[in-house]
């Protein structure tokens, strides 16, 4: 997974760019996560109780994205997808243009995991 952490030029904030087959999840960590050392600290706990066998699955719905942890990895897709929003039309899907490929994504949960504490640290939010 490839991605970069920056800041807006104008406001400050901070904005993460994901490539092409992650996409999603760079508006997913700007939108639900942001700099909350709660959801944070609420995503981490639920890596471990996954990886710990506490759990089997935990879903974590935010506002506008969900996030599914399971053993083998963690998925993030738009909650639009999930409710079935309508498909795209004929047009869009004629001429080879795959935006449902950008709804959703999936890591590992490793990979999940520094992604977490890679944009804590950026953001001046990582708690020791």
């Amino acid at each position: 997974m490839e991605y970069e952490f920056l800041h807006d030029a104008i406001t400050g904030e901070a904005k993460a760019r994901f490539s092409l087959e992650h996409e999603v999840v760079g508006p997913w960590i700007e939108v639900e996560l942001g700099r909350d050392a709660s959801k944070l600290t609420q995503l981490l706990t639920a890596i471990d109780k996954v990886e710990t066998g506490q759990q089997n699955e935990v879903v974590i719905t935010g506002s506008e994205y969900s996030v599914a942890i399971n053993h083998t990895d963690v998925e993030i897709q738009t909650n639009a997808s999930l409710n079935g929003a309508e498909p795209l039309s004929e047009m869009l899907t004629a001429e080879h243009i795959h935006y449902d490929q950008n709804e959703c994504a999936a890591c590992g949960l490793e990979d999940f995991r520094t992604l977490l504490l890679s944009w804590a640290k950026f953001t001046n939010n990582l708690q020791n």
